[in-house]
């Protein structure tokens, strides 16, 4: 029965979002965000700390707008994915434009495959779904949802343009394919990782738990790494869909070391993008949850 009913009200919402015309959506998406937003302490609390840490200068102020600027992300962004099967790619340009393709374009030419590198950047789901439109679809690592109907719903409308997922289970095998006939895959980098598959490098100064498995991937098969993210460009009320130069692998012939020097640069890159972007990116999760050993948690709610 629970399931049941997470479906049903996952699916009611989806559905609502999508038929109301686009502002509507928006307008009610956010406010709905910034209510919930009221009810969640831990993750006001934690989006409070991530924030201090990452500008400490800030004024009490400016933490705020870019607060109130990431609950209006997330709201438009859930409208976007609930308008999917509206995007086609006679449409998708009133929505999305590409910038810097090019960079897309030289990594691919490699012929070794691309491993797209982004994060919970701008409308993280949008850009993969608009780029699959404009022709270059890719697949992308999928964590199951628990519901399984909610799972199904939610990857289902992810593959209407093309893209494709790569669950856990079959990482290994399937990434490696894909690269091989040089396709494209996208990994989202910038969340907390269980240290078994991690290193700690610096992220806004302080040594965060982050994935190995992107330089782990390039460094094996020589894919090219691009970085790419969707932001909202107020100027042009379109997303735009960037992407930057691909980054130069480290490559010493010391193993261990170029894993922790290119998961370093990865990190640099997506930080870099968070900067320019605050607003645009999801303060509320606990990206220094993993400290070193004897080292002092960051998110202490006690």
């Amino acid at each position: 029965m629970r399931e049941w009913l997470e479906y049903a009200a996952v699916w009611s919402t989806v559905k609502g979002l999508g038929i109301l015309p686009r502002p509507a959506a928006r307008g009610l998406a956010s406010a709905l965000t910034r209510f919930l937003y009221l009810f969640l302490p831990r993750l006001r609390r934690t989006a409070e700390i991530n924030l201090r840490i990452a500008f400490p200068d800030w004024s009490d102020a400016q933490r705020k707008s870019v607060i109130r600027g990431m609950l209006r992300n997330l709201g438009w962004m859930a409208v976007e994915f609930a308008r999917f099967p509206k995007y086609t790619r006679q449409n998708i340009e009133q929505i999305v434009i590409l910038d810097g393709q090019e960079n897309f374009l030289k990594g691919q030419r490699r012929g070794k495959g691309v491993l797209y590198l982004t994060g919970h950047i701008g409308a993280w789901e949008l850009s993969s779904f608009a780029h699959a439109l404009y022709g270059f679809p890719l697949h992308y690592m999928a964590r199951p949802v628990e519901n399984r109907k909610i799972d199904a719903l939610v990857n289902g409308y992810r593959c209407l343009s093309g893209n494709q997922p790569i669950f856990k289970n079959e990482s290994a095998r399937v990434t490696l394919k894909v690269l091989k006939q040089a396709g494209t895959i996208g990994i989202l980098a910038d969340q907390n990782t269980m240290p078994s598959e991690a290193v700690f490098v610096d992220f806004f100064g302080k040594a965060a738990s982050t994935t190995t498995g992107i330089a782990r991937l390039a460094l094996h098969t020589d894919a090219a790494v691009v970085p790419g993210y969707a932001i909202w460009d107020g100027e042009l009320r379109k997303y735009r869909l960037r992407f930057e130069p691909p980054v130069d692998l480290v490559r010493t012939g010391d193993a261990e070391h170029d894993i922790l020097e290119n998961t370093r640069k990865f990190t640099k890159v997506l930080e870099d993008i968070v900067r320019k972007y605050p607003e645009q990116w999801v303060w509320v999760h606990g990206r220094w949850n993993t400290r070193p050993n004897g080292e002092k948690a960051v998110y202490d709610f006690s």
